[in-house]
């Protein structure tokens, strides 16, 4: 039998190019922002550090506690201390992770969105922060119907 012999393909060689000429071309593919572009319908940045501190404190601390809790049983068990279920251990870290899944969904509906900072618990703005969200997930056409 005959071996089947690669097809050497023809490669062609790039064409080289002058810097000035690159920049030039780059120049004439870039985009230009206008006014429409510039506006964002995005989180503003100081609301989403608002957002980030809420999420710190109500969801961070228990994900943390969530986690030492198996350090903590661990050392207890190694140590003769106390005899703990691993069922026991299961729950509690659950327990937290849970907290801390809702600390996440508080800290981002409480944080007010007014440039100054709302109240310390922030409860007031969250019906405020669901109804934006719903609106967030409606079709485009529909929002702007709304606003007529």
């Amino acid at each position: 039998m005959k071996k089947k012999q690669a097809k050497k393909k023809n490669f062609t060689k790039k064409k080289n190019i002058s810097e000035a000429d690159a920049f030039r071309n780059i120049e004439k593919k870039v985009p230009t922002l206008t006014s429409k572009t510039k506006q964002s319908s995005g989180i503003p940045k100081y609301v989403a550090d608002r957002m980030a501190r809420r999420i710190f404190f109500t969801a961070g601390i228990p994900t943390i506690m969530g986690m030492s809790v198996f350090v903590v049983s661990y050392i207890v068990v190694t140590r003769n201390i106390a005899e703990i279920p691993p069922s026991s251990t299961i729950a509690i870290s659950a327990l937290f992770f849970l907290l801390g899944l809702g600390g996440l969904s508080f800290g981002i509906l409480s944080a007010s969105w007014d440039k100054e900072p709302g109240s310390f618990f922030g409860i007031e703005n969250i019906p405020l922060n669901i109804q934006r969200a719903k609106d967030a997930f409606k079709p485009a056409s529909q929002n702007f119907d709304e606003k007529k």
